[in-house]
């Protein structure tokens, strides 16, 4: 029988911090907030983040390393064919696991602190540009693609009359056709 795998105190740190973001917004973020809810003093939150910019910047890159983990996932799971990128990325968004839900809170912690501390999400960005554009499908096709899905994103993120879930799930289905599944 496998042991499940515990989570380090910093991984610990940032889950709190996202849920505190969520729950609360962005403004109650603070290090004494975040060493409560996660249960451990400010001087084990200082080890690991020694100012608020760095644990934001640890909730941004902690978000990222999970979409990219799950592009490449999904894209190990096509075969070589056009598209293969675009529509690991359309499942990737479509499907988020509910922690990156929370960790998305990271952005809107950066956004409300310190707009540079985006600059990791806008590397990515401009990474996953160039995998959609040379992904084989018309780049002009591909790039509407991302720009609809970041768009949903972006709905969902920020309650921005996003989708019900039925015409959600017809978007989905249509973004994977115009992708070439």
């Amino acid at each position: 029988m496998a042991a499940r795998k515990q989570k380090s105190t910093r991984e610990a740190l940032l889950d709190a911090a996202c849920q505190l973001v969520g729950r609360q917004g962005a403004a109650q973020l603070t290090l004494d907030a975040v060493a409560v809810a996660a249960g451990v003093s400010k001087g084990g939150l200082l080890y690991h983040f020694p100012s608020k910019e760095a644990l934001i910047q640890g909730m941004v890159e902690h978000l990222l390393g999970e979409i990219s983990g799950r592009i490449a996932q999904e894209t190990s799971r096509e075969t070589d064919a056009p598209g293969k990128w675009v529509r690991a990325y359309v499942r990737t968004t479509f499907d988020p696991n509910p922690q990156e839900r929370e960790m998305s809170a990271g952005l809107i912690a950066a956004i409300a602190t310190n707009p540079e501390l985006l600059e990791p999400l806008r590397a990515s960005y401009r990474k996953w540009q160039k995998s959609v554009e040379a992904d084989r499908l018309d780049p002009a096709l591909a790039s509407v693609i991302r720009l609809a899905v970041d768009g949903l994103w972006f709905a969902e993120l920020f309650d921005l009359a996003p989708p019900d879930p039925e015409l959600r799930e017809k978007i989905y289905h249509t973004l994977l056709r115009l992708s070439g599944e």
